[in-house]
């Protein structure tokens, strides 16, 4: 049988490479982006612009670099750049594109314009000779194999690595930097707990016609970055929450077998997820879990875990995983190819 033809083989491989991926990353990059923080000029803020998953990876910095570094984080508005053409000015700015491709234009217009204005820029991206990083003053390379598969998996958690590394360097501070260094391991034994879980949550959650995501702090980039892939590979209806922005009204969502995915991991967030947990249960939710608490469980009609031990800063990119996983299997279960998603077929897809 060709290599491939089994449907959800290449998403399964890929998702499978990552503790080698990022450990690879990680070796080439640590010492390499730690110099770059130190010989950066002043900034006082960060503004990123990225689109799809790479906008996901934009907002675990705000929560990352904020709370290593103090050090607020903005997202860009590239239309502002291409399609009205009145770019902002970035006084005492350090702007940065994430693109899987390097390809997009308006995350290269940003960084185009910062430049232009006088600002330092850097480029997180998986191709150093794409136009993202031939714009920029400095580049972190991912330097990842190929992703063959169209859905993001180790390329997203390759970008979190990055932005994990800039803000143990912007923090300055290297029990930060050794923290990151031994995520890979985290990412290798979540993968192997997960695995089962998560087709037995896929088997009772096979006839379901949509479901929310919620997670709140460091996570809820973890929260839109799951619902982005369900919408992906199962053409289901989702939406992401930050749990906090959910009881402001979108509460009222949730009525007898709504489905729920709540991410929720241990750290500051941790009780009032579980809180959340326990009310939507009490509301009628069908509440699917990702955390390293067995707590977590209790509200939980499927429990997906997590490595343990994990400093909640880096959950990021531990939690993704079992929802990778549940998104394959759950594809597979309804009949479909996860390595042929209807709807996006480009792998580079270039928005103005």
């Amino acid at each position: 049988m060709p290599a491939g033809s089994v449907p959800g083989s290449l998403l399964r491989s890929e998702i499978a490479s990552q503790p080698d991926e990022i450990t690879g990353f990680l070796d080439r990059q640590a010492e390499r982006v730690w110099a770059l923080a130190g010989k950066l000029p002043p900034f006082s803020y960060a503004l990123v612009a990225a689109r799809g998953s790479s906008d996901h990876a934009a907002t675990y910095a705000r929560y990352a670099w904020g709370a290593l570094a103090r050090l607020p984080v903005l997202p860009a508005t590239p239309s502002l750049h291409t399609l009205y053409r009145t770019p902002p000015q970035l006084d005492h700015a350090l702007v940065l594109g994430i693109s899987q491709s390097g390809q997009s234009p308006d995350v290269v217009a940003v960084i185009e314009d910062a430049r232009r204005q006088g600002r330092p820029t850097i480029a997180i991206t998986n191709d150093g000779d794409s136009p993202l990083a031939q714009a920029a003053d400095h580049i972190i390379e991912l330097g990842l194999s190929t992703e063959r598969s169209i859905a993001a998996t180790k390329t997203y958690t390759g970008q979190l690595a990055a932005v994990a590394l800039l803000g143990a360097a912007f923090s300055r501070d290297r029990a930060r930097l050794d923290e990151v260094m031994r995520v890979p391991d985290a990412v290798a034994r979540t993968l192997a707990a997960a695995a089962a879980p998560a087709a037995l949550a896929a088997a009772r959650l096979r006839g379901i016609s949509g479901i929310l995501c919620i997670a709140r702090g460091m996570n809820d980039a973890t929260a839109h970055e799951l619902a982005l892939k369900l919408r992906e590979l199962l053409r289901l209806s989702t939406d992401a929450f930050s749990a906090a922005d959910f009881r402001h009204g979108s509460i009222a969502l949730v009525a007898d077998g709504q489905p729920l995915l709540l991410i929720m991991p241990a750290g500051l967030a941790y009780e009032d997820m579980r809180t959340l947990a326990g009310e939507v249960r009490e509301r009628g939710g069908d509440v699917t879990v990702i955390s390293d608490q067995a707590t977590a469980a209790v509200d939980a009609a499927s429990f997906l875990p997590m490595a343990a031990g994990v400093p909640e800063w880096l959950t990021p990119l531990v939690a993704v995983l079992p929802g990778q996983l549940l998104a394959v299997e759950l594809a597979l279960a309804r009949g479909l190819d996860p390595d042929r998603p209807r709807g996006l077929p480009e792998k580079v897809v270039r928005t103005l």
